[in-house]
């Protein structure tokens, strides 16, 4: 992975991730331009395969400042690029029962805008709570043996 853009915050804690995936994007000039600012945000965004073409949905590219006319709506759907051997197996997937596929994370891969796309099952509630409780009994056991060490 290059130079890390963006990160989908909810994407870890909301869903189980099964699959991953490097896929491209369609981004016109002052998009990009844009992005190398970092103005993007993967927060709400999710993907959708829809007549054989997979696209983004939510993903939220502020418009360039110096960009003027050629500026696209900052919330527009923009396309994913993928291989006719991998759309046809992420329909597959999708076809499961509660599966969707979520963009994890945003980054430069040899200058061009790459996303890490996983296919996800949505967490219960009390899977939820289940990773929170073990994310902060880790972070009690690291203040607790760095306390310890430094005293």
């Amino acid at each position: 992975m290059g130079k890390l853009i963006a990160k989908n915050p909810n994407a870890r804690h909301n869903y189980i991730i099964l699959d991953t995936l490097e896929v491209g994007i369609v981004l016109n000039g002052t998009e990009i331009k844009s992005i190398r600012n970092g103005n993007a945000n993967l927060k709400n965004s999710y993907a959708i395969i829809k007549n054989g073409e997979a696209y983004i949905i939510g993903l939220h590219v502020s418009p360039y400042e110096q960009g003027n006319i050629f500026n696209k709506d900052p919330l527009r759907n923009r396309k994913l690029l993928l291989n006719k051997s991998e759309l046809n197996k992420l329909i597959g997937r999708i076809k499961q029962q509660g599966v969707t596929l979520v963009p994890i994370s945003m980054y430069f891969k040899n200058n061009f805008v790459k996303i890490e796309l996983g296919v996800g099952k949505g967490k219960k509630l009390h899977d939820k709570r289940e990773d929170l409780a073990k994310k902060d009994a880790d972070m009690d056991i690291r203040r607790h043996t760095t306390f310890t060490n430094t005293h």
